[in-house]
Parts: structure tokens; C-alpha cells; sequence
């Protein structure tokens, strides 16, 4: 039920929004108007991480409000993934055999996968500069933001055969870490006049500054109480949906 209600709150806001700045002419002037978009990112991580990973993919959304004036402002979120994880073979020696393997519960190898996982939470700001545009609403996307990011190593046992890695266990090979992240990005944003094709495409900069969270790592038997400085380079695409409804036509042919 909660859902639903929060779900409905929602469309009753976006809908509010696109009646709000409804019937303007984006060929002719910059307008204000809301934007929700999905976002797709390849990162290739260096520092700290890079160290245990190695590139990954994001997705993820976000809503953003450009002014008349082009300033921009928003948020933004996305799920980190990727199955690039490094120094598997000492991560897990405290319970493998001599020759590197985790058994199970049966006396059989285990399946063991490693996987990287997390995720960000992000506020930006910016500016659209109209240079090379069709419309004054279009051109070099100039952002800037801050916010959260968290990653791990996600540990999977197909079956859950081998009871070494079950519940808490797992977490002690996880490598959690959290910290705060600022980024920053130039690239091109596309608002067609049609509104029929509308994205954004750039290259971001993240530095992430984080702090393992773990009280002890199983394989090593203490505590990691490093400071973690990471930076990610991404390229990344948007594609856009802007709310708002163009000017109808003056004259229509029957």
C-alpha cells in the first residue's frame, strides 16, 4: 500500500511538472523544464580499487531541472556492477586447500564467483553552453557533483553448498567500503525539436574518497583501517525524457 501511494505521489508531481511549463517552443528560446533520464556508464577504476577491481558498468536514473538560462541542477543514482575482481586466489586461502580450492559441505570443490557490486547517490549541478546546437537548449553539458558511493566484492556459491561463505561468514571476505565521491563531467546534451530523439553523452570524472567498513578481514585476521582514495573515469550515455509539451502547429492540413 505505501508503495502505491508513494508511486501515485510521484505521477501526480511529473504530470503537475509537464503542465506546469506545458506548450513551449524549443527551437526558438531556452525554456525551463524538467528532465527524468536512464543512464548507462562504463567506469575504469585507478588508486586504492583498482588494486581489487577491475572496470565495471553502472546504471541507473536520475532527475534534473534545467532553468531558461540553462543552469542545470539535479539527482542522480546508479547501480555499480562488474565481474573484473582481482587477487581471488589470497582472498579466500584461510579455508582453501593446498591447492587454492574451497570445498563443501560434500568433500566437493565448490563453485566459487566473484562478482564486484555497489552503488552511488549523487546531487549535480551545471550549465549547458549552446555551442554547435539546433536549438538554445542544446549543446556542451558542463556538471559538477558530490554524494555517496559504497562497493564491495559480492562472494557467490551457486547452490550455497559450502557452509564457509553462509550468512555473516561472507562478510568477512566481502571488502565493504563507503565513502564520499565528487565528480565531474563535460560532454554534449541533445534536445531534439522534434522531441523525438533527446540524450546526453560525456566523459565523467569521479574521485571517491572511502573507508573499509568491515571490523575484521577474515584472510588476514585484522582490521583494514586504510583510507581509500579512488578515481573513477567514465563514459557515459543518458538517454533523456523532457517534461514538457510543444507549441501545436498554427495551421493543420485536412
Amino acid at each position: 500500500m505505501m508503495h502505491r501511494k508513494l508511486l501515485l505521489l510521484i505521477t501526480s508531481l511529473l504530470y503537475a511538472y509537464s503542465c506546469l511549463f506545458a506548450q513551449v517552443n524549443i527551437h526558438d528560446s531556452a525554456i525551463s523544464t524538467p528532465m527524468i533520464y536512464a543512464t548507462y556508464g562504463y567506469q575504469f577504476p585507478r588508486g586504492d580499487l583498482a588494486t581489487q577491481f577491475g572496470s565495471n558498468s553502472t546504471i541507473g536514473g536520475g532527475f534534473i531541472f534545467k532553468t531558461k538560462h540553462n543552469w542545470m541542477f539535479g539527482a542522480e543514482g546508479n547501480f555499480m556492477f562488474g565481474q573484473s575482481v582481482k587477487n581471488t586466489d589470497s582472498l579466500l586461502r584461510m579455508i582453501s586447500t593446498s591447492e587454492g580450492f574451497v570445498t563443501d559441505a560434500n568433500g566437493y570443490v565448490a563453485d566459487i564467483i566473484y562478482y564486484e557490486r555497489g552503488y552511488n547517490i549523487l546531487v549535480k549541478f551545471g550549465k549547458v553552453l549552446p555551442v554547435l546546437a539546433p536549438n538554445p537548449n542544446c549543446g556542451i553539458a558542463l556538471l559538477a557533483g558530490a554524494g555517496y558511493i559504497q562497493d564491495k566484492i559480492r562472494i557467490s556459491n551457486p547452490g550455497n553448498s559450502a557452509p564457509q561463505l553462509l550468512g555473516d561468514y561472507k562478510k568477512g571476505y566481502d571488502r565493504l567500503n563507503g565513502g564520499i565521491a565528487l565528480t565531474g563531467s563535460v560532454g554534449y546534451l541533445y534536445l531534439s525539436n522534434t522531441r523525438l530523439l533527446n540524450f546526453s553523452a560525456c566523459f565523467e570524472l569521479m574521485q571517491a574518497w572511502t573507508n573499509p567498513y568491515r571490523k575484521r578481514d577474515f584472510d588476514t585476521g585484522l582490521q583494514d583501517t586504510r583510507k581509500l582514495s579512488t578515481q573513477f573515469y567514465t563514459i557515459r550515455i543518458l538517454w533523456i525524457i523532457p517534461l514538457y509539451r510543444r507549441v501545436p502547429k498554427e495551421f493543420y492540413m485536412y
